[in-house]
Parts: structure tokens; C-alpha cells; sequence
């Protein structure tokens, strides 16, 4: 009778522990991280990767804004950055 008054409270934190869903990949790997910009505040620095079966693009953003995006496609194509306010795209064709 001890052995189930044991038991039945054990199984249902296992269970609680078990039933919650993990981060994604993507979501995990984009770490904010502090980063003093200005004087007296300080900014929160984000990298999200999103990656699916036709490119990984990597952005940047900082105080929610972003920064940088860049693209790279699958395929052995050259990455390439696109401006975050424009949208207009550059590759970077010689890298020295």
C-alpha cells in the first residue's frame, strides 16, 4: 500500500515533465543577449535563423530593430546580404 502512495505521485510529475514540447532548433539557437548601445540603456541583441529546404537566412536585430539579413541558398549558390530597409539585394563577389 506505501509502494502506491509512492508511486502515483512520482508517475505524475514524470508525466507533467514529459508532456511539455521542447523549443524548435531555430528558436533555441537565437540567443538575445544583452549589448550596451547607448549610455544608461541597454539594447538586446537578437539572432534568428530561420532554415527550410531552399535557404537558411540568418538576421540581426538590435533594440528590435534589424541590422543585417543575410541569405544563404542551398544548391552551392553564393549567399548574399539583403538591406533591411530597401530590400535591395548584394553579393559580395570577390572576398578579400
Amino acid at each position: 500500500m506505501r509502494l502506491n502512495t509512492l508511486l502515483i505521485p512520482l508517475l505524475l510529475a514524470v508525466n507533467t515533465a514529459w508532456s511539455q514540447t521542447a523549443l524548435p532548433a531555430s528558436a533555441s539557437a537565437s540567443a538575445a543577449q544583452p549589448n550596451p548601445g547607448r549610455t544608461g540603456t541597454t539594447s538586446r541583441t537578437e539572432h534568428i535563423r530561420v532554415e527550410d529546404s531552399g535557404a537558411r537566412i540568418d538576421e540581426e536585430r538590435v533594440g528590435g530593430q534589424t541590422q543585417s539579413i543575410t541569405v544563404q541558398p542551398k544548391g552551392g549558390m553564393p549567399s548574399y546580404q539583403v538591406e533591411p530597409k530597401s530590400g535591395e539585394r548584394t553579393w559580395k563577389v570577390l572576398g578579400f
